[in-house]
């Protein structure tokens, strides 16, 4: 496996992709006071209800006006002439879609697949894995539901094995060499995959997944290639909010949904390969990609097993295709506004409540302040209080805060681009409150 590409040449270059957008020119410092009135039209381009400060942008997305219009536009030609409309616009729709995705990500178009959310995609990838009796795939103890299922359905049609690494006590202060030596540590001869996590849901900790791809590279040198050890990523919570490409990250499976941090369409999602393509996997659902080859391979009787590719590992089935086909309308406006723009108006709404939230006695901050290790989930505890009753206790002051679904749950509160400073401190006075 290649390790990630820092500078220099990209070998993933989209040159399969249309140029990104210039970004916004009208965004300087966000703590400066002309950006307060682009912030405040960024906003205005949600319909959300005002009356409750959403602090929720993990979960699902409200769209933004250039969202909402293209699904409106997309769904009103289905209505008319749904046949037609699907004629015309379903195979140029899904390419454009895969397209902005690979513009975003800094990637070719045939490394993308699309999906219907990061679940979809995590299942999909693992799934399509092939092992051996005694393989091991390793990932952590903290990692989420989606991951463990995944696996666990995989390795038992395989004889395989799961194994775990507990990755920190404290999420606040593991540093990049504890949490690439912890996962290290769970690595054997017998290891085909890494799967982690790229942003925690349940603390918020985000992991230098370039520093442990490009150990892993390292531990693949010596290996041949029938026992490289791949690397997959689920990334929902750094996608839309970091500012990265896919090269930066140097892993094999990259999985994201477009319905939270990038606001994207509900019901999409993706999955992006890295310099290996997808020789490795085989598809579970069969593709309506006319270019897949699995059509034609059907309709000609052939047999003959070929080269997996991006196509193959689209699902197929009738979808709601408006939402599919108004992807880049996403992707673009949140080009428009800037990936360094949205990173920074990100971390530094997060940073205001982390510190806000660690100013406060009885309260426990579970997301490291630095921001090399958090992105938008901030994660914390009231002393006497279960994570669900600090997020009832908000919700009755109109703050929409989550509880993470974890054996050890704790209360989220989950700033984007579409709040505020001011909200961040109202927020802050009713824990205040609260505590």
């Amino acid at each position: 496996m290649a390790a990630a590409c820092g500078s220099g040449q990209n070998p993933d270059s989209p040159h399969q992709s249309a140029p990104a957008p210039d970004a916004r020119t009208d965004l300087p410092d966000q703590n400066s006071g002309p950006a307060a009135d682009v912030w405040d039209r960024i906003r205005s381009d949600f319909n959300l209800d005002t009356d409750f400060i959403h602090m929720s942008a993990m979960l699902l997305a409200s769209h933004p006006a250039p969202v909402r219009n293209a699904i409106e536009e997309h769904r009103n030609g289905l209505d008319r002439n749904p046949v037609i409309y699907l004629e015309e616009h379903m195979r140029p729709g899904l390419s454009a879609a895969r397209e902005a995705i690979a513009t975003y990500l800094g990637t070719r178009t045939d490394r993308i697949a699309l999906t219907n959310s990061t679940t979809n995609a995590v299942g999909i990838t693992y799934n399509g894995l092939v092992l051996a009796p005694g393989d091991e795939v390793l990932t952590t103890e903290q990692d989420y539901y989606v991951t463990f299922e995944a696996l666990r359905q995989m390795t038992s049609r395989y004889g395989a094995i799961v194994r775990t690494v507990p990755l920190y006590d404290r999420p606040p202060t593991l540093t990049e060499e504890e949490a690439v030596a912890r996962i290290l540590s769970g690595v054997s001869n017998a290891t085909r995959l890494v799967a982690l996590t790229w942003v925690h849901s349940s603390t918020g900790y985000k992991l230098p997944v370039h520093a442990i791809t490009s150990a892993i590279a390292d531990l693949n040198a010596s290996r041949p290639a029938s026992r490289q050890i791949l690397v997959g990523i689920d990334g929902v919570h750094g996608f839309g909010v970091e500012d990265f490409e896919l090269s930066d990250l140097g892993c094999d499976f990259f999985m994201s949904g477009c319905h939270k941090w990038l606001f994207g369409p509900r019901g999409t999602g993706f999955i992006a390969a890295g310099s290996k393509g997808y020789e490795m996997l085989v598809p579970s659902v069969p593709s309506f990609i006319e270019n897949s080859g699995a059509f034609d391979a059907w309709i000609l009787d052939d047999d003959e097993v070929r080269d997996n590719n991006a196509e193959r590992m689209t699902p197929g089935g009738f979808q709601a295709f408006e939402h599919k086909l108004a992807v880049p309308a996403a992707v673009a406006w949140q080009m428009e506004i800037g990936k360094a723009a949205v990173a920074d108006r990100t971390h530094a709404l997060a940073s205001q409540l982390k510190e806000g939230l660690a100013s406060i006695p009885g309260v426990t901050v579970h997301t490291p302040l630095d921001r090399a290790f958090s992105a938008g989930i901030v994660s914390f505890d009231i002393e006497g209080q279960s994570a669900r009753e600090t997020v009832e206790r908000l919700r009755h002051h109109r703050i929409i805060a989550s509880a993470a679904p974890y054996a050890v749950p704790h209360a989220r509160l989950t700033p984007s681009i579409r709040n505020s400073p001011s909200e961040i401190e109202a927020v802050l006075r009713r824990v205040r409150e609260i505590a």
